[in-house]
């Protein structure tokens, strides 16, 4: 302690003040205060230790780091506040801090580093990643990039599950010391070290400053990838073990830590789907094709009731006479955002969530009340049947059958005019109830459909015991036999085979064959000759409006344009 007059002098120090200072306490009389114990350096400091001295404030406290006569840094917490009245001057207070502030960072350490593998934790990798991407931090220099590889191991839950957490944690050691060299070898050949830190569990994630670009990522990615990859020998056991890696490259101005995290844990998730044990690079067509995905799952089950769905048909068409048999209902999205999807942007999404079965139930009635009034509008003209597509979880989650009658009901369709498509994977594949509400829907009439047959299971014993009437035979066969002089590609005589054996089984079972993507006038000649019972492409129309298919029936000679646009 000492006394200082108003002129910020030192009048008296007891020992204690100079054995702290490491200084002989006669020379602590007539010395300047502020400079002993550091209060002239900081300028708010120096003004609120100003003002105190004149009286216009009640105290003063502060920590400062002083340099002691033997070298080595003094951390003190200085206190004055004014003395008695009557008494001019103030007193200073000195205590040595040292002890208590070398626990708080020992207490900091143990709250910021991960105890199995004393690498930084979430807590610090988060606030080393908020630094970084601070304005200051990189306009000051560098290259103004910021780079994060995100590693995730393959398969560590059954090291856990098998071997035992303690086998686990050695792991977790053995992978981030690994890590660590690849970052300090990483450091070596370019200035800075990437920061390595376990996120939890067994995710880990490398945060490199002031990158170069997405090649520097690449390279670091690829090194983690051989380290993590090579044989681990922990306590006599020889573990063999993968890993994940999500790259994100960018620049740190506009990028926040969570927009940051959010693009690498994506991005991880994308190196897992495409087969582990790979790194990945953020692709922002890629994110925006998901968040699009996300938005449309979070609207799709809303945009039913607000009337955002609408039907368009196309024709499946004789190949004898050339006239409209049938139409196939395909639903449109009418998205007040992304204008016009067609499903194969949504049926996933909606087979997913379970909003398939309200949507199947609208497209049935929707379908089935057209195919009625095209019935009622042509009076004289054979009535033509409308195929509608069933996904398998509509079985599983309705009464489809149900659903199937009470519809034809209302509508007054007969149910030789409803067909029900369904791929060829989803009926060979099922069993139980779903080929129990096809057999009933058989028996009350109702035509089933395979689509898309001979890519998948192809189990031909399996259709004598189906109750299913037409093939539709998958495009990719018919696009296989082109014979215009000019094609792009031969054409590939083992589908034309393919196709002939398949039209000749469908027929030897009593079943009609439907081939799809019929586009060229040479593809419906040879598939006439065949034994192809209708054709569905663009030779004969694309899919079109109500209206459109009204102007169609009846009309002969529809390959020859008439139904396209």
């Amino acid at each position: 302690m000492a006394v200082v007059d108003r002129a910020g002098t030192v009048t008296g120090a007891n020992p204690a003040l100079a054995t702290l200072l490491g200084r002989a306490p006669e020379a602590l009389t007539g010395a300047v205060a502020a400079d002993l114990v550091d209060l002239a350096s900081d300028a708010r400091v120096r003004h609120a230790y100003q003002e105190l001295l004149r009286g216009g404030r009640a105290g003063l406290s502060c920590t400062r780091r002083l340099k002691h006569p033997e070298g080595r840094s003094l951390w003190v917490r200085v206190t004055v506040t004014p003395l008695p009245a009557g008494d001019e001057g103030v007193l200073l207070s000195v205590a040595d801090i040292g002890d208590h502030r070398e626990l708080q960072a020992q207490l900091r350490h143990l709250r910021m580093h991960d105890p199995v593998t004393r690498l930084p934790n979430r807590t610090l990798f988060l606030e080393r990643l908020t630094a970084a991407l601070d304005a200051e931090s990189y306009e000051e220099g560098g290259t103004g990039r910021i780079g994060l590889c995100y590693l995730d191991l393959d398969g560590f839950k059954a090291v856990n599950d098998t071997l035992g957490h303690r086998v686990g944690d050695q792991l977790l050691a053995a992978v981030a010391g690994r890590l660590t060299r690849c970052a300090e070898e990483a450091g070596r050949a370019r200035t800075g070290t990437p920061l390595v830190a376990r996120l939890g569990g067994d995710e880990f994630a490398l945060l490199v400053e002031d990158s170069t670009g997405t090649e520097q990522l690449a390279d670091l990615a690829e090194s983690l990838l051989d380290a993590v990859q090579a044989p681990f020998d922990l306590s006599g056991r020889r573990l063999s073990v993968s890993a994940s890696i999500g790259v994100v490259e960018r620049h740190a101005a506009g990028t926040t830590p969570t927009a940051l995290m959010q693009a690498a844990d994506t991005t991880l998730y994308w190196a897992k789907a495409d087969g582990k044990a790979r790194w990945t690079l953020f692709d922002p067509e890629r994110n925006a094709s998901r968040v699009t995905r996300q938005a449309l799952a979070s609207t799709l089950r809303p945009a039913i009731d607000r009337g955002e769905f609408a039907l368009e048909y196309q024709p499946l068409v004789g190949m004898e006479d050339d006239r409209v048999h049938g139409v196939e209902a395909l639903v449109r999205w009418h998205h007040p955002r992304f204008g016009t999807l067609t499903p194969n942007r949504f049926i996933s999404l909606a087979e997913e969530d379970g909003s398939i079965v309200p949507l199947g139930r609208w497209v049935l009635r929707t379908a089935c009340r057209q195919a009625r009034d095209w019935q009622v509008e042509h009076p004289d003209e054979p009535p033509i049947f409308v195929s509608v597509n069933v996904a398998v979880r509509q079985v599983w989650d309705s009464d489809l059958v149900a659903d199937v009658a009470a519809t034809l009901e209302e509508t007054g369709l007969a149910p030789e005019l409803l067909q029900l498509e369904l791929t060829e994977s989803a009926v060979m594949g099922s069993s139980g109830r779903p080929i129990e509400a096809l057999k009933a829907l058989s028996d009350m009439g109702v035509r089933i459909a395979i689509d898309d047959f001979g890519t998948g299971y192809s189990n031909l014993a399996y259709l004598s015991r189906l109750p299913v009437s037409v093939l539709k035979l998958d495009g990719s066969f018919v696009r296989g036999f082109q014979y215009e002089e000019r094609a792009a590609a031969p054409p590939n005589p083992a589908d034309e085979v393919i196709v002939e054996a398949m039209v000749q089984l469908a027929h030897r079972l009593g079943l009609t064959v439907t081939a799809e993507c019929v586009e060229t006038s040479a593809q419906a000649t040879r598939l006439r000759r065949i034994g192809c019972d209708t054709g569905q492409g663009w030779l004969y129309s694309r899919p079109v409006s109500p209206d459109r298919i009204s102007e169609l029936l009846g009309t002969p000679g529809v390959q020859a344009g008439v139904g396209n646009p």
